[in-house]
């Protein structure tokens, strides 16, 4: 624990010190010279998100970093008093756009033994005027994130720059939270059925995927972790093969080339299992063909395939 803490600070510390500006690949250099040891390499990034940001003047001057905080200080939270006394303040929001790196190492022989680092790029941009006078929200939250309102260019207010978010030892992970926590057994089974399965002769699991982190407060207030698996593969994702119309030689044909085409043998196993739009057809259709004249799929694959069928996950 002290020596995962120590990281922690010198994670936080090194991207204090760097800027974002000189690229991804100068990040990854100097996480690995502070991490030596780690055959750390980035994973993915994954953008498209932001968070709340402040409030700058109309030369785009901080006025505050934190919308809410402000609203509250300056108008105890009252959406007419703030209308009123802001109407002509030409100030506007801002928000965090963001990207996250993905970092990874592999720390032993199992599926599960590697080590996520998680590091927020983020930049301030505009995102609205703080007053429109043809728009007046319902309430306070519907005016500190709205969902339905035209937004401005999201013109830069700062440079861009690192944060560092988490750093993890998923083994570690999967050990501390609870056995009953269905998210976690069924990532368990999922590192389980990979490490049986002939994808593990492939490159580590942690060169193939990470693990999406959410923080949550279970129904005892416990802080937990929700993990979901996603694939690192660059580019667009092949669609699984169709298991509704494709049988035998077709059929066999089709996974394999999946396979190929993402990196790895039982690919499309995985990867059916992580889909939000899971296509079960495809598993269903190979073990059809497996009860019958046909026979391409390596035994541990089979046998893991059979245990999937008497007991359907997903991840």
């Amino acid at each position: 624990m002290i020596a995962m803490l120590k990281k922690q600070e010198h994670l936080v510390e090194l991207c204090n010190r760097l800027s974002a500006i000189d690229g991804r690949e100068r990040l990854e250099e100097a996480l690995q010279s502070t991490l030596q040891g780690l055959d750390l390499k980035w994973a993915m990034t994954r953008g498209g998100w932001h968070r709340l940001g402040g409030v700058v003047d109309g030369n785009y001057a901080p006025v505050s970093p934190n919308l809410t905080k402000w609203v509250d200080e300056t108008a105890g939270g009252d959406l007419d008093e703030l209308f009123f006394n802001y109407r002509d303040s030409g100030y506007f929001v801002t928000q965090l756009a963001g990207k996250s790196h993905y970092f990874t190492a592999p720390t032993g022989e199992r599926p599960d033994q590697f080590v996520q680092i998680e590091i927020e790029e983020l930049q301030e941009v505009i995102e609205r005027p703080l007053i429109d006078r043809d728009w007046y929200p319902d309430n306070l939250e519907e005016f500190l994130d709205p969902l339905d309102y035209p937004r401005l260019e999201p013109e830069p207010v700062t440079p861009p720059f690192y944060r560092f978010r988490r750093i993890m030892e998923i083994d570690k992970l999967l050990e501390d939270q609870a056995e009953s926590e269905r998210n976690l057994g069924d990532l368990r089974r999922f590192f389980n059925d990979w490490g049986e399965s002939s994808a593990s002769e492939g490159d580590d699991f942690c060169r193939q995927w990470v693990l999406l982190l959410r923080d949550y407060q279970d129904a005892y207030g416990e802080l937990r972790i929700h993990a979901r698996p996603m694939t690192a593969l660059h580019g667009g994702l092949p669609d699984l093969p169709d298991g509704e119309r494709l049988t035998g030689a077709s059929l066999a044909n089709a996974i394999h080339g999946y396979d190929r085409l993402v990196g790895y043998p039982f690919a499309w196993f995985f990867h059916m299992l992580s889909s939000k739009s899971s296509n079960y057809a495809v598993a269903e259709a190979v073990l059809r063909d497996q009860m019958g004249a046909y026979d391409y799929l390596p035994a541990r694959d089979l046998k893991v395939l059979r245990r999937w069928e008497e007991r359907p996950y997903s991840v």
